[in-house]
């Protein structure tokens, strides 16, 4: 039977260096049976004081915890990591990276929520997940649905952001029934997460808010000294490199 392991991190800080410091996950099976995992584990690493702005873990609730390959969600990881399983995360590049650094080697199918909003929530001004929250009226289901789990909501929370994430999983499997008949909703995913995403408007910068297009049109110098000279993600350097093609 397939399982969907929905999972999120929180880590030490978003550097190479850094580490997990709690996992939470929700395994899904084909029937809608859920296993949640919501753990904290300890790391060498020291926690940054800017990750705990973000989710109020300090390093005196991870003393003594176990390692990150110690707990029972990583070890059932390890036994779930099989072809036709998939596992799905917003922003899967740096939860996924995450685990690599413990040493996992992924075999399943990956989703990645953030790309997929993307594509099917094109002309959404944001696409983070706590936005989705509220734009989405996810919020207005969550509660239920923690209850039914004896999840504690709380943003920027691993176990919290799983459970938002897979109210927004239910919304993207709907676009994609909308949007490609005859077309398996998480085939159909899957095949998104593979795929760059064309942006329409720059979200930063002296022209936020403003179409790539006419930018490319008009400041063709400004595009280029981003490609050189910034860190972009994929979507926007791919974005970026094709407008200059046709420029």
């Amino acid at each position: 039977m397939v399982k969907y392991v929905l999972f999120d991190t929180e880590t030490t800080g978003n550097q190479e260096e850094d580490r997990i410091i709690q996992i939470g996950a929700m395994v899904v099976d084909a029937k809608g049976k859920v296993e949640v995992y919501d753990e904290l584990c300890s790391s060498e690493v020291a926690i940054k004081i800017e990750a705990m702005e973000v989710h109020n873990i300090t390093p005196d609730i991870i003393e003594g915890k176990e390692r990150f390959i110690k707990t029972k969600f990583y070890n059932d990881l390890v036994v779930l990591n099989e072809e036709q399983n998939y596992l799905i995360a917003h922003n899967i590049d740096f939860d996924l990276g995450m685990l690599q650094k413990e040493g996992f080697v992924n075999k399943m199918k990956l989703i990645d929520t953030l790309r997929c909003s993307k594509h099917l929530f094109p002309d959404a001004p944001y696409h983070r997940l706590q936005y989705f929250r509220y734009a989405l009226g996810l919020y207005k289901d969550e509660q239920q649905e923690a209850s039914k789990h004896n999840i504690i909501i709380k943003a920027h929370d691993a176990i919290g952001d799983v459970l938002v994430m897979k109210l927004l999983l239910s919304k993207l499997v709907a676009k994609v029934k909308e949007q490609y008949v005859n077309i398996h909703p998480m085939t159909k995913l899957e095949a998104l997460t593979q795929t760059p995403v064309i942006l329409k408007n720059f979200k930063f910068g002296k022209y936020k808010g403003e179409a790539i297009d006419d930018i490319a049109r008009s400041d063709a110098g400004y595009i280029k000294w981003m490609l050189k000279s910034l860190e972009l993600d994929e979507d926007l350097k791919y974005t970026l490199e094709r407008v200059l093609e046709n420029v």
